[in-house]
């Protein structure tokens, strides 16, 4: 089997798999990295919402092949040291996590839009495709508005 050398939060990996492997079990199976949650596996439910170079992705639907190179951060790497991301610090002053399953990739896709957009509107932030079973987006959305607002 082929080696794929990329970055994951920050440290160089390498990984012996097929080139079609998703991210996604090449993260938690290969490497230990458990943030990223699997859901659905088809990119519908986005539990397993990380960032490749900054930009939002679904590991379960990126073969392991397409990061070789690149830089992939998963909801461990959000923090700097034990300083949360400011995401991170509202989603705990907001109370939103009921499960928490979806969690990770919530945030994860609350930082890639807040990258793009300073201060979102609710229309923005309805473009958030990751489905909570639980029901908090109102939690959701106001724990964005927060993070925007300390940004």
């Amino acid at each position: 089997m082929p080696n794929y050398t990329f970055s994951v939060n920050g440290k160089s990996v390498t990984v012996d798999a097929p080139a079609d492997l998703p991210l996604l079990w090449a993260l938690r199976d290969k490497l230990g990295v458990r943030g990223p949650k699997y859901g659905c596996g088809i990119n519908v439910c986005k539990a397993c919402t990380s960032h490749l170079d900054g930009e939002a992705i679904n590991p379960c639907v990126t073969p392991v092949s397409d990061v070789a190179g690149k830089e992939v951060t998963t909801i461990e790497g959000l923090a700097d040291g034990d300083k949360l991301h400011p995401v991170q610090e509202a989603w705990l002053e907001q109370d939103v996590a009921q499960c928490g399953y979806c969690q990770p990739g919530q945030i994860m896709a609350a930082v890639a839009l807040l990258k793009k957009t300073k201060n979102p509107t609710d229309a923005d932030i309805d473009k958030i495709e990751n489905v909570c079973r639980c029901g908090s987006y109102f939690r959701i959305r106001e724990a964005i508005k927060s993070a925007a607002a300390k940004m």
